[in-house]
């Protein structure tokens, strides 16, 4: 990792995973090393995303599985092009919770759409851009419901699909990363939170030697 270039961390996993609580903790610690920390998402990591954003998860009504491919696209383009890009050309580390993984996922896997397609669909986009590391983390799909139901808010979209439609999703996310092992580091959620930001902290450290 060249000095003038940021760091790319995405965080992936199903619903009720733990993302955000370990982007908080890893933000943090961050922060505390002099780090200048971007955090993001997708979609809704512009303002443009944003609108995009409203659409694919809080939409009424149906959308066809190829327009919602398409939208969360459309989100990656403008994303990658006007927030990652910037803040890594600045020295930045840009925290991101999801990216062209939970295409092929929840797009691919999920909607029973080509994962290939998605997938290429998502780097043309994105003009073939991938994160530094990407964190999976792994979580039964009991559990991850169970975390859902006690949150005590309403679903989107996505969360409020059917247990198959996640088993699919989680199946999709492992695969991804045994493909990938160089770019993944897969943790067990079910772990405490500590255990987990450990875990990361270990694997981030050697990104900022």
């Amino acid at each position: 990792m060249t000095s003038d270039r940021g760091v790319w961390i995405t965080l992936e996993g199903g619903d009720g995973s733990g993302k955000t609580t370990q982007a908080d903790l890893l933000a943090e610690w961050l922060t505390g090393t002099g780090r200048t920390v971007v955090r993001t998402r997708e979609p809704g990591g512009s303002e443009v995303g944003q609108l995009i954003r409203d659409i694919v998860l809080h939409h009424r009504g149906d959308i066809a599985p190829r327009a919602e491919a398409l939208l969360y696209a459309a989100d990656r383009a403008h994303h990658v092009s006007t927030v990652v890009r910037p803040a890594l050309a600045r020295g930045e580390v840009v925290l991101q919770d999801r990216y062209l993984d939970s295409s092929v996922a929840y797009q691919g896997a999920g909607r029973v759409l080509d994962a290939a397609e998605i997938r290429n669909l998502s780097l043309w986009a994105a003009e073939g851009a991938l994160p530094d590391l990407t964190i999976l983390l792994d979580l039964d799909q009991d559990e991850a419901r169970k975390r859902l139901d006690s949150a005590d808010k309403p679903f989107d979209r996505l969360e409020a699909e059917k247990s198959e439609f996640h088993s699919r999703v989680r199946e999709a996310f492992l695969a991804l990363a045994a493909d990938e092992p160089d770019r993944f580091l897969v943790l067990d959620a079910a772990a405490s939170p500590e255990r987990i930001a450990d875990s990361i902290r270990t694997r981030v450290r050697s990104l900022l030697d």
